[in-house]
């Protein structure tokens, strides 16, 4: 997360992720999270408001529990900001008995893979999606991403502000799914292409 309770980051998609992971490695990075993981539920009120006015609750469970919101989007400097705050709970099912109580009902599930990698200030993590393969670079400021981008030997100009979910949303009205979540039992029969999610290889 960024300063000031704002996430500022892009999304890059990878074609071969292990050689970009190498190139992370060389530059120095520090494995701080080794690959886990993870399964977030989102979570909406029965009529949708929170996805109809772009914000994000989110229930994650990795090493710990975290419940995460996040408000609406903006592009700054090129990259993607939103506020964001997020905190551990110390029990993740009662996490969700609360939300549910207060009315809130699991709007989809989505899982991932992640090894998380800190790079002078800025943290890059590799994300294994059930739709492909994917880096985070996020920071605290839009020029330091971006020279950090270049030194990665990604194209900047591939970078996706869309969140996951929303590539997800668009995937699915593409190809007609019929499923709720964003597992990787869902995808084992499918081979998504980066044309199928609209994004260019950065790699």
């Amino acid at each position: 997360m960024g300063s000031n309770l704002q996430e500022l980051e892009i999304k890059l998609y990878l074609s071969n992720l292990s050689t970009f992971q190498h190139r992370v490695q060389e530059l120095g990075s520090k494995l701080v999270e080794p690959r886990l993981h993870e399964i977030n539920l989102r979570f909406d009120t029965p009529e949708g408001d929170l996805t109809r006015s772009a914000q994000v609750l989110r229930l994650r469970q990795d090493t710990a529990a975290r419940l995460t919101y996040k408000g609406p989007g903006e592009t700054v400097g090129g990259v993607h900001a939103r506020k964001e705050i997020e905190f551990t709970v110390s029990d993740y099912q009662s996490a969700q008995l609360l939300l549910e109580t207060l009315g809130y009902q699991i709007s989809m599930m989505y899982e991932k893979f992640r090894t998380t990698y800190l790079l002078e200030g800025l943290q890059i993590t590799l994300d294994e999606m059930p739709y492909g393969d994917f880096t985070e670079i996020e920071g605290s400021d839009p020029a330091a991403i971006r020279a950090t981008a270049r030194r990665l030997g990604v194209n900047w100009d591939a970078r996706i502000l869309e969140s996951y979910t929303s590539l997800f949303d668009l995937l699915r009205k593409k190809l007609n799914l019929t499923f709720r979540d964003l597992s990787f039992e869902n995808f084992s029969e499918l081979n998504i292409s980066p044309v199928d999610l609209g994004v260019t290889p950065a790699d």
